[in-house]
């Protein structure tokens, strides 16, 4: 359930070089430039510029299918602006394109013909953009949408909203409810970040912990790093078990959820999983009241427990059962969240969430503090950000995107809220 991109970032290093014994010259570094977004356009052979290592990871077809979605979103490139060494063989890398101003960094071999090793995008800057142009693509993309960006203060104009209480599935952003549990039973004196738990439960991925041997002892802060920064679905489950879901539906509760019955029972991720693997138990699912799925998880529980061995994976190809078999929250119901975990006195849940901000430097600098969690899946996204401002002041911005018929582009989500913060900077 998370991003397999950051947005329009490509970054491949197959082979370690040595550092060369005299820096690339600028102008040979500006030609490999030139020549790559060539590439891009479908002007230039791959093989003819990039190294053999990087088009074993990366195609010549995807370097073309990277540079029509550059293309669509901002032009053709029109020129290399400037080369900025940042070693013997590396140097940053900015790009005039027809609406937009690309930075990123490109890796040449120290070996001659000094063929392309690493190309990355990090960044964007649309020219001329505006809100109203943003909110313009937001309300063209297929599906439902819903984004609040606002101050947490209640006397805090919003600085942009789009169906804020459209409720949404979230995908793993859910597990930001499962940390704020975690954080009241600790707060409560119930358990400790220190408390030692062994995994003896395992999901499907993402993450890693399902790989790891049975009885492996993890912390429960450990486990909640895991769970917000790769998105581990182990952990999370580790997690949920620890709880217990009445916990996890409390929270939901007490943090404000405006529908909270929309998401009971409260599913972990395996028991998702199980049940959009199975066609019929998927119907059966769908069909019974609170009550009877209670029964039926009861009994998944029994047969099942924590091991996905017992359990079909669903493919995840095509959106599955987004609408009533997932979990939901609006973006209104996610800033009540957000509330919480800004207020939270143990600063421990903010340290996790501040990790991975999956935002590139430029924007995170403009804030204090930068948290993230985002959830994905066919036809679901969420990014979700918790942000303080250099005066001390708390933000969020949520976007949420469903739509089931299709996967969804989210690359194209991500740069709009890129967009988004860099026009409140």
């Amino acid at each position: 359930m998370r991003q397999l991109f950051a947005l329009f970032s490509l970054w491949f290093t197959a082979v370690a070089f040595p550092a060369a014994a005299q820096d690339l010259e600028a102008p040979l570094v500006e030609e490999r430039a030139t020549e790559a977004l060539s590439v891009l356009q479908g002007d230039a052979l791959a093989e003819n510029i990039f190294d053999p290592a990087f088009l074993q990871d990366v195609s010549a077809e995807q370097l073309i299918e990277l540079g029509e979605r550059l293309e669509s979103e901002f032009g053709k490139p029109v020129v290399v602006e400037s080369i900025n060494p940042t070693s013997a063989y590396s140097s940053g890398l900015t790009v005039r394109f027809e609406r937009g101003i690309g930075m990123g960094q490109i890796t040449l071999s120290p070996a001659d013909p000094h063929r392309i090793t690493g190309l990355q995008f990090t960044s964007f800057h649309p020219l001329n953009d505006s809100i109203e142009k943003i909110e313009a693509e937001l309300e063209a993309l297929p599906g439902e949408i819903a984004v609040l960006f606002t101050p947490l203060a209640d006397t805090g104009a919003p600085i942009f909203s789009l169906n804020p209480d459209a409720q949404m599935a979230i995908g793993s952003t859910f597990k930001l409810y499962v940390l704020s549990a975690l954080a009241r039973s600790i707060n409560t004196g119930e358990r400790n970040w220190n408390d030692v738990v062994v995994v003896d439960r395992k999901s499907f991925p993402s993450g890693q912990l399902q790989a790891w041997p049975d009885g492996t002892p993890m912390t429960l802060q450990t486990l909640a790093t895991m769970m917000i920064t790769i998105s581990d679905n182990t952990a999370t489950d580790m997690l949920f078990h620890e709880l217990g879901r009445s916990k996890v539906e409390a929270e939901m509760e007490i943090v404000g959820h405006s529908d909270p019955a929309r998401n009971k029972p409260f599913l972990s991720t395996l028991e998702l999983f199980a049940l959009k693997g199975s066609d019929g138990n998927l119907r059966k699912y769908i069909a019974a009241n609170e009550t009877a799925k209670r029964r039926i998880l009861d009994d998944f529980q029994d047969d099942v427990g924590g091991d996905p061995a017992k359990v079909e994976p669903p493919r995840f190809v095509q959106p599955t059962a987004i609408g009533t078999v997932e979990w939901f929250a609006s973006a209104s119901d996610l800033k009540q969240l957000a509330v919480r975990l800004a207020q939270i006195d143990d600063p421990t849940a903010r340290m996790i969430l501040s990790v991975n901000p999956s935002l590139p430097p430029e924007l995170t600098q403009g804030w204090s503090y930068t948290g993230y969690k985002g959830g994905s899946e066919p036809g679901v996204l969420n990014l979700t950000w918790l942000l303080r401002d250099k005066a001390g002041q708390w933000h969020m911005l949520t976007m949420g995107w469903n739509d089931p018929n299709q996967p969804l582009e989210n690359a194209r989500l991500e740069l709009l809220a890129q967009r988004l913060l860099r026009l409140a900077r």
